[in-house]
């Protein structure tokens, strides 16, 4: 399993970021995958994440005021994935830090490292999305 961890402070407030970084939106801006599906489970809201021939349901919940979500069952490329995204204020706004565990599933040599690199590569694309809106 390798970790991933990127952050940057983005001009505008943690309440403003939360309400603009909802499962779907999440997801998309990653740029890996299409949303094909969103199931508000009340608890937690399952986000299927659909791309060429492979179909990834991210299960999404808050979790001591971080998002949090993770690769829900074993429907995936991921022997195991999970994601934190937090918010705290800073000087020029609020630093978004994610950091991302990550697994693949498939027994490539070096494939944890190949996940990693391609995780690091969603995640910028995530904070690159966010600095953009706002």
């Amino acid at each position: 399993m390798r970790e991933v961890t990127v952050d940057r402070v983005v001009d505008a407030t943690p309440a403003e970021l939360s309400e603009w970084l909802d499962p779907p939106t999440i997801v998309r801006a990653e740029g890996s995958f299409d949303v094909a599906e969103v199931d508000d489970r009340g608890d937690a809201v399952v986000v299927v994440a659909s791309g060429p021939g492979m179909a990834l349901p991210l299960r999404f919940e808050d979790r001591d005021g971080a998002i949090y979500y993770t690769q829900e069952g074993e429907q995936g490329p991921f022997e195991a994935m999970e994601t934190w995204i937090e918010l705290e204020d800073a000087p020029d706004g609020t630093r978004v830090r994610l950091r991302s565990s990550v697994s693949l599933a498939a027994p490539l040599p070096f494939g944890d490292r190949i996940a990693a690199w391609k995780r690091n590569g969603e995640l910028n694309r995530l904070l690159d999305a966010l600095e953009d809106a706002f």
